[in-house]
Order: structure tokens, then C-alpha cells, then sequence
């Protein structure tokens, strides 16, 4: 792991994921945002549904991807109103690309810092998921990625032991759920909480909504 990626992994605490499923897209996350070793937010919503057939989930700086939240379904909207066709999921992965692409390249006291999961339906009816890293570069996922929050080391050491291809939504969001304990139990960036989305030719809904509730006890 050369200096680039682990300066990146340190930027961007959190833990994201998603899970290619013979039946759909497992999308998942935690909930702690933090500024260097301080909490700042316990009930963060990184994994968020934008429109009626996208979800997309952000890792890095908080302000960055709170703007991709705003300005994406806007631009896809907009597409869609001048093509009169709805915009597919990878032309929406694309479109989030070029932004991450100009928000480095362009002159900038701060440049964008920050990748995202994209995973929706089409209108054919097929499910797609595409990982996009902080710099713009574009993949589409065909078995599971974390992209590079700090819990990214764990979660990928756990779902190459675990995930096997054609697994059932049920046993992916299982998967999924289990695979943010973990780094939840050893990455300092992750905590609070649980969300998970299943996308399916069917729709989006939002499967977990997890608590993680600290407690005390006696020696």
C-alpha cells in the first residue's frame, strides 16, 4: 500500500459497501462521521436514495458528498428532461465520475475528496452496482466493494472469506450487516450505526436501520 492510498484511507472514515446478489444490490453503511480523532455526527446517513432508482453511498469529506447529493439528482433530472429518456445507472456513474474527475483537476485551495457506490435499476429491469474512487476512475462491480473508507482493509478481508457469487438478497444483506460489525470493532472511523438498502427490479427499500448503543458493566 504505497503513501497516496493510505493518506486517502486516512481522510475518508467510514465504512461503505456494497454486495452483487444473484436477485438485486445490497448497499450498506455506518454512521459515524469524524474530524481527525473526534466524533462529529453519531446518525449520519452516508448511504442516501436520491431519486426513484438510485442510491448512491459517499466516503470522505462530508461537504463533498452532501454537494454530490444535491447536484447529482439534479443534472440527472435535467438529462432526462432534454433527452426525454430516463438516464441508465451507469450513465449516472459516469456523470459522478466527470464531477470527482474536475473537482481534483481544477485549481482549488481544497479539491474534492471523496468515492462513492452507485448502485440502481434500469428500466429493462437489470441491477447495477459501480464503485467510483476519489479521483473519478469508474468500475463496475460484479461481486462486492468497499471503495476506500478507512473500514475498507476489513470489510474486504471479510467478504473474501465470506461472499460466494450468486448469493440471495437475504444472505447478502446478512452479509452486509455483519460485515459493518466488523469494522465497526476495529476500524476507529466507523461506528454508530447500521443502514441498508436493497435494490431489485422491483425498487429501493431500506432493509436495516441499526442503533449501535454503547454500554457499561462491572469487571
Amino acid at each position: 500500500m504505497d503513501a497516496e492510498l493510505k493518506n486517502s484511507i486516512l481522510k475518508t472514515g467510514t465504512t461503505i459497501l456494497g454486495i452483487v446478489c444473484k436477485d438485486g444490490v445490497v448497499i450498506a453503511s455506518d454512521r459515524q462521521t469524524s474530524a481527525g480523532t473526534l466524533v462529529m455526527d453519531k446518525k449520519a446517513q452516508k448511504s442516501v436514495k436520491i431519486n426513484d432508482y438510485l442510491v448512491i453511498s459517499g466516503c470522505g469529506i462530508a461537504s463533498d458528498i452532501r454537494k454530490v447529493e444535491k447536484i447529482l439528482p439534479a443534472e440527472l433530472k435535467l438529462k432526462e428532461l432534454r433527452s426525454k429518456t430516463r438516464p441508465s445507472v451507469r450513465q449516472a456513474a459516469n456523470l459522478l465520475s466527470t464531477i470527482l474527475y474536475s473537482g481534483i483537476r481544477q485549481p482549488s485551495m481544497i479539491p474534492m475528496q471523496a468515492g462513492f457506490l452507485v448502485g440502481g435499476f434500469n428500466e429493462d429491469g437489470t441491477v447495477e452496482l459501480y464503485t467510483i474512487e476519489p479521483a473519478g476512475t469508474l468500475n463496475l462491480v460484479e461481486d462486492y466493494d468497499a471503495n476506500f473508507g478507512s473500514g475498507m482493509p476489513f470489510v474486504l478481508g471479510f467478504l473474501e472469506r465470506q461472499y460466494k457469487k450468486g448469493i440471495s438478497l437475504e444472505e447478502g444483506i446478512k452479509l452486509a450487516t455483519e460485515s459493518i460489525k466488523s469494522s465497526t470493532q476495529r476500524d476507529m472511523g466507523s461506528g454508530f450505526g447500521i443502514d441498508v438498502f436493497t435494490i431489485t427490479k422491483q425498487g429501493i427499500k431500506k432493509v436495516v436501520s441499526q442503533e449501535i448503543q454503547p454500554s457499561f458493566k462491572e469487571d
